[in-house]
């Protein structure tokens, strides 16, 4: 097979054959194809899209080009997985309450992409925790911890972390094909038997509209469920942060303060509990939605969850007594000060994609794949829409590594807020996808 054929066949619009998908992706794990023939590649899909039998095909061929994983353990293997947007951190509060709940989690997460922030890349904040280990400590640590948050290991799904830092650079994110083979193919390999999707809409989603996020859902769900993992997803608002913070330490602070009861932020509670009481109904440890709600809400106030946080991070590396201390272990930014609107009034709009290119313009996303993370950086105390801005109310804190990015990532701050007049609320929740 000539790659540039593959490429050609795309390029014009046919469908690939499963032989033809299979040995491409064989070709691109083994390295026998250039990074311009993938960039080429993904391209042609974004442009011309791909059918059912084809999103299938690539989506198992990525997952059979490394380990596919089983598991032992006496409970359900479950797992969650957001489509991304702005200060959404819920893996990490959302892993060890299912753990609480007798769940085992193998959670295989990425780096960021695009505007979006990863949950590895905040993990990596942690000094010590180790976020690639060895199969046989991530295998240690999900049987212990019930739950272990790691990134993808050469051995998983190769051919996705090949493909996955090619589209962070190339323009080709958000394509419903490569979405749905690179969530899947890692899910697939994790060796899951349950599995929840936060498909993110509006302005800070890589969906910006309820009808492409709910193509999105639909494919997921779809082919999630045809190749026997039992799926569903909630289409969830992303038309302002999630969290009141943006940035990697930022939001593992964060979350350390939900877990412990500091913080309760309604729309980051909403959500994380909706996911989770998803999973425990899939996987039949609760009778009903109220239950399930229940059971959550218990992990948190017992503090198991926590204790199932830090059992996690100690076991990769990091610090025994991080949640309760965690301001001590992460690295602070030299430069903390607030940026404020320049008139006084009522937050209406925000354009939260911008707040995330304002992280990246500190330091705390990248340019290319190869860019070095600054773990210090972001954005902190947020405004969400219908707050109040004014003299003593900044619209956020930034935290920045010198003058020149603080300057930087204030310009664009200011622009990103619309200041008038109340706007009628959004639920957190605004849809659920179910199997066929």
């Amino acid at each position: 097979m000539l790659p540039q054929e593959v490429i050609r066949r795309k390029r014009d619009g046919a469908s690939l054959t499963t032989g033809e998908v299979r040995e491409f992706i064989s070709g691109l794990t083994k390295g026998t194809i250039s990074e311009g023939q993938v960039a080429a590649f993904a391209m042609a899909v974004f442009f011309r899209g791909m059918s059912a039998e084809e999103a299938v095909g690539l989506t198992l061929a990525m997952r059979d080009s490394g380990t596919v994983l089983h598991w032992d353990v006496p409970g359900p293997v479950v797992d969650k997985h957001s489509t991304g947007g702005v200060g959404d951190n819920i893996s990490l509060m959302l892993a060890p309450m299912l753990a609480a709940c007798g769940c085992y989690v193998p959670m295989i997460s990425g780096r960021g992409l695009g505007h979006t922030g990863g949950t590895l890349d905040k993990l990596d904040s942690i000094p010590g925790y180790v976020s690639q280990p060895e199969l046989a400590l991530f295998r240690k640590v999900v049987r212990e911890a019930g739950c272990a948050i790691i990134g993808q290991t050469a051995d998983l799904a190769p051919a996705d972390k090949r493909l996955y830092g090619i589209r962070d650079v190339t323009a080709t994110v958000e394509s419903v094909p490569l979405i749905t083979a690179s969530i899947l193919s890692k899910k697939l390999a994790a060796g899951l038997q349950h599995l929840v999707l936060d498909v993110k809409t509006g302005s800070g989603a890589f969906m910006a509209t309820r009808e492409e996020a709910e193509a999105l859902a639909q494919s997921l769900v779809s082919v999630a469920n045809g190749a026997g993992l039992k799926t569903s997803a909630l289409i969830t608002d992303m038309d302002e942060p999630l969290a009141s913070c943006a940035g990697n330490a930022l939001e593992v602070a964060h979350a350390c303060g939900f877990l412990l009861g500091r913080i309760r932020n309604s729309r980051v509670h909403a959500i994380t509990v909706g996911l989770g009481a998803e999973l425990l109904l899939s996987a039949g440890l609760a009778p009903s939605h109220d239950d399930a709600v229940a059971q959550l809400e218990r992990s948190l106030e017992t503090g198991e969850a926590v204790e199932r946080f830090n059992r996690m991070v100690e076991a990769l590396g990091g610090p025994a007594d991080f949640a309760g201390n965690c301001d001590t272990h992460l690295a602070a930014a030299p430069v903390i000060r607030p940026v404020y609107a320049d008139d006084d009034g009522t937050v209406a709009a925000i354009r939260t994609r911008d707040l995330g290119l304002a992280v990246i313009e500190l330091g705390g996303g990248r340019r290319t794949a190869s860019d070095v993370i600054d773990h210090r950086v972001g954005l902190s105390q947020l405004l969400g829409k219908n707050f109040i801005a004014d003299a003593n109310t900044p619209l956020c804190l930034i935290h920045a590594a010198d003058e020149a990015g603080f300057a930087r990532a204030a310009a664009i701050v200011k622009s990103a807020y619309t200041i008038g007049g109340g706007v009628a609320e959004t639920p957190p929740v605004l849809a659920r996808i179910g199997p066929a």
